[in-house]
């Protein structure tokens, strides 16, 4: 046999290897999110790519970027007071931004979801400080935990406002 004959052997055995490498990863995490997120991550798979088609997510311009900042710095301001109060206020302000951006704002496992799909990174500090925010309704969180789920929700804060900034860069 000629050399490229084993030459071109060797590349189509590599890029098979590679194609199965790739697929055994997407499906090991596909699994392992399966996994954590049991028949909530299987509904979502299914209908938050199809359900965010069909929203006009759209970002907020500069004059409404900065009055909600304004807004959460007030909201952090608060939290020194009135720890509960900030965090009610914080969960609201999120929902204002949402609506303004074009996302339903329903219920909270629907925003979630809708969330997952433009901000993967965040939407677990959502769920986490919703989590603490829903507890201290019942009466079960204290202060550092509400001081944590105002952390989270500030990530999720700052992702939806600066979401114009990272969508022009990415132009």
């Amino acid at each position: 046999m000629s050399t490229w004959l084993w030459v071109a052997i060797v590349v189509v055995a590599a890029i098979i290897l590679i194609g199965v490498i790739a697929a055994a990863l997407r499906s090991q995490r596909s699994r392992k999110l399966q996994e954590r997120f049991g028949p909530e991550y299987d509904r979502v798979a299914a209908d938050a790519p199809k359900r965010r088609e069909e929203f006009d997510i759209r970002p907020l311009d500069a004059r409404d970027r900065d009055r909600y900042r304004t807004q959460w710095r007030d909201t952090q301001a608060e939290f020194v007071d009135e720890p509960a109060t900030a965090l009610r206020r914080a969960d609201s302000l999120i929902q204002n931004v949402m609506r303004d951006r074009g996302y339903p704002v329903d219920d909270f496992d629907t925003r979630a979801a809708d969330l997952s799909v433009d901000h993967p990174s965040v939407v677990e500090n959502y769920r986490a400080g919703h989590a603490i925010a829903t507890a201290n309704e019942q009466g079960n969180a204290g202060t550092e935990e509400l001081r944590q789920a105002l952390m989270h929700y500030r990530a999720l804060f700052d992702e939806l406002i600066e979401s114009r900034d990272r969508e022009e860069a990415r132009r």
